[in-house]
């Protein structure tokens, strides 16, 4: 499989980005994945890149965009931080990726057995990270039930994935409240935005509309 060009990204649709990445998270479960020479792309890459989709993901060593969705050198943008939550900065970086550099989608994933949720559900304090954490409590606190306290802890993993998923859906509803630039490209057609889930147990990417 040859490193997108100017060309394939120009035939590339929101809808037709998706079915990539979902034929792609298809692929990495039936161990199948597509044949790349790495080295050849590396060379296809050297002057320019042309990826499809952004992707923004935890930091979690288990949770590769690039693996999991089976994509080459240049397919994707993967932006990574732990809780897979936006800032001015990673909003930026999506703008750039998006208006600039054409890709066609944008991806929240979250994933099963979060760390960084499990911090936030148990409000972890450690010297930078506490301030990280503060920014997941919107989700541990928008997820109601169980109302018993010490059920909304990270031993009760139900709960922890729960919240996982919350926070991806208040991400993408930031990212359309906060960057006008990406809001007005859904509106238009231009790209997509969509969250999903990582089964860390079975590989499975899930896509929540």
């Amino acid at each position: 499989m040859k490193a997108h060009t100017k060309e394939t990204q120009a035939t590339m649709t929101p809808k037709k980005a998706l079915d990539f990445l979902t034929e792609g998270n298809q692929r990495f479960q039936d161990n199948l994945k597509a044949h790349r020479n790495l080295l050849e792309q590396v060379n296809d890459t050297s002057t320019g890149q042309f990826p499809f989709a952004t992707i923004l993901s935890c930091i979690d060593s288990r949770v590769s965009a690039e693996l999991i969705f089976d994509q080459g050198l240049g397919d994707i943008f993967s932006i990574r931080i732990a809780g897979n939550f936006v800032n001015q900065d990673i909003l930026g970086s999506m703008e750039f990726a998006c208006k600039l550099a054409g890709t066609k989608l944008v991806v929240v994933l979250g994933h099963t057995s979060c760390g960084a949720i499990k911090g936030a559900c148990d409000n972890a304090k450690l010297g930078n990270l506490t301030a990280m954490l503060n920014k997941i409590k919107p989700a541990v606190n928008s997820v109601l039930e169980p109302k018993e306290v010490s059920l909304r802890k990270s031993s009760n993993l139900e709960f922890v994935d729960n919240v996982a998923a919350r926070n991806v859906a208040l991400t993408i509803d930031r990212i359309r409240n906060e960057s006008d630039v990406l809001a007005e490209m859904e509106q238009n057609g231009e790209i997509m935005i969509v969250g999903a889930m990582y089964n860390i147990n079975d590989g499975a990417v899930n896509f929540i509309s």
